[in-house]
Order: structure tokens, then C-alpha cells, then sequence
């Protein structure tokens, strides 16, 4: 499940840029090509996150899909399912042009609430 690994790097990302502040949102979009189960990177997210700085944020995940421009006839098309084939001519000859994507977009943060750890447990203070 190579949704755990990323969800992993994706709390690593959101802790670092957060310095200390509570997460309510984290954005991300990942392309079709990631071969991603949305469910799966959400409830690792979940998991990973219990007690942390990011406990209880939100994560939006914008799927992107996946495009691409087609060397022979030079139609851009949706790329709908492997074989990847353009929709136009059904040549394989593609350069990918969206759907690798794999980033944090935003985060969302309670500015609200600072901080505090106490013998490794994150508490918030208003």
C-alpha cells in the first residue's frame, strides 16, 4: 500500500511549512497516473496524523487527470485507461502532458490555536 509512504511524506511536508501551528486543510493534487486510492491515502492520512499538529485537518484531494498530446496527429486527449492511446487517432506515441502530478497544493491554517507539546502530546491553547 504505497498510499501509506505517501501520506507519510505528505505529514512531513505540512508539519514543516505549519512551524508549530495547527493544520486544518491540506490540499492535494494527484494524477491519475499515481495509480492513488483516494480512500486508502485518506485514512492513511487519518492515521498518521492522530496526535499531531495535523490531527483532525482535512484532506482535500483534487484528482487530476491524465492528458496527453499525441506525436503523430498532434490531438490532445484524455487519457481514459492503459494502453495509454490517443483519442483521436489511436496512436501510442503520446507525450504526457497532466496526470503525474503528486503535490501538496495549500495548507490551511488555525492560526487561532498555538501549540504546546507536553511529554510528546500536542495540546492547543487559545
Amino acid at each position: 500500500m504505497h498510499e501509506l509512504a505517501i501520506a507519510d511524506a505528505i505529514v512531513r511536508i505540512a508539519e514543516r511549512h505549519a512551524a508549530g501551528r495547527r493544520v486544518a486543510k491540506v490540499e492535494v493534487r494527484v494524477g491519475r497516473l499515481r495509480q492513488v486510492v483516494p480512500a486508502s491515502l485518506a485514512f492513511s492520512f487519518e492515521l498518521l496524523t492522530a496526535g499531531t499538529a495535523l490531527d483532525g485537518a482535512e484532506l482535500a484531494i483534487e484528482e487530476v487527470p491524465a492528458v496527453g498530446r499525441c506525436r503523430a496527429c498532434g490531438a490532445r486527449t484524455t487519457l481514459q485507461a492503459f494502453p495509454l492511446a490517443c483519442g483521436a487517432c489511436g496512436g501510442f506515441e503520446l507525450d504526457v502532458l497532466e496526470g503525474e502530478e503528486l503535490l501538496v497544493d495549500a495548507l490551511e491554517i488555525d492560526d487561532d490555536v498555538a501549540l504546546t507539546t507536553i511529554g510528546g502530546t500536542v495540546h492547543g491553547e487559545h
